[in-house]
């Protein structure tokens, strides 16, 4: 048989197995670390207050910093959470500048900057109060992100990465302007209901989790699948096609392996390794 011309393409259609029964057989299995664990309460809370200002560092420098807002439940009093303080910059924020805000609006404690975004509270408060099992919560009008919620439709399954949000995120398709009312946040919170992660249309991107870490890398990597998701729309298009779509047994096995809090955790230390060593933990202050 001749080898395929340069115009050819070959196919390889692999024999219908069972992905969840090959790995059961895998010698080599995939190990993580263990996640920190605390003598007491405020040693957590100092820790978490290190992580979220690292985290807005984070988004700062991928360019999530345009009205955007992360929020960690405080350990010692759960019914407050911690957020940035509104008009100063994510790629300066320190552990110090971040302010805790009660279950009522009131900022309680935090840096000399105490003035609170009332569209984060809003949002966050809602969806700290409908979901115990949230600590932290992520949204940003990031550009890919609210290009792709422009269009009013759920993120198709075409890719690994993607896997991660196989039956996992929500779609809000209502705007209603900057989020003011208490209603609208109840709305959002309810929209997304025990997901990880929401479409919020004509808005932007809202992810959650146990963790500061995993609610990070959830965002981050949805904002780079709605990126995906709309270069392979185009070409499709472009050459009169579809993308072809991740079958649902595959997904929903593979969400098994990407799409956990302890995957989602795993997966964004490196972003916060890099932010330790480029500012030499200057964050922590």
């Amino acid at each position: 048989m001749a080898p395929p011309t340069a115009t050819e393409t070959v196919t390889h259609t692999a024999k219908p197995q069972s992905q969840a029964a090959g790995a059961e057989k895998a010698a080599i299995k995939m190990q993580m670390p263990s996640m920190p664990v605390f003598e007491n309460k405020l040693e957590e809370r100092d820790y978490l207050k290190g992580r979220l200002a690292a985290a807005f560092r984070i988004f700062g420098d991928k360019g999530y910093d345009e009205a955007g807002h992360i929020t960690v439940r405080d350990p010692v009093d759960p019914t407050t959470f911690w957020v940035n303080p509104f008009g100063t910059a994510f790629k300066l924020m320190k552990a110090s500048d971040l302010i805790q805000v009660d279950h009522s609006g009131k900022v309680i404690a935090g840096g000399p900057n105490r003035m609170l975004n009332a569209a984060a509270f809003m949002i966050h408060s809602a969806i700290h109060a409908a979901r115990p099992d949230v600590n932290c919560a992520a949204h940003s009008h990031s550009l890919h992100g609210r290009a792709f919620c422009s269009l009013g439709r759920p993120l198709d399954i075409i890719s690994q990465d993607s896997c991660a949000f196989h039956n996992d995120l929500a779609l809000y398709n209502s705007f209603k302007g900057v989020v003011l009312a208490e209603e609208e946040g109840q709305n959002i919170a309810s929209a997304l209901g025990n997901k990880k992660a929401a479409l919020l249309q004509n808005h932007g991107l809202l992810t959650v989790g146990g963790t500061i870490e995993e609610t990070v890398f959830w965002f981050v990597s949805l904002e780079k699948c709605c990126y995906a998701q709309l270069l392979a729309d185009a070409a499709a298009a472009g050459r009169g096609g579809q993308t072809v779509k991740i079958d649902e047994a595959d997904a929903a096995f593979t969400y098994k392996t990407v799409g956990t809090p302890k995957a989602g955790w795993f997966s964004a230390k490196p972003l916060f390794d890099v932010i330790h060593a480029e500012t030499q933990g200057a964050y922590l202050e």
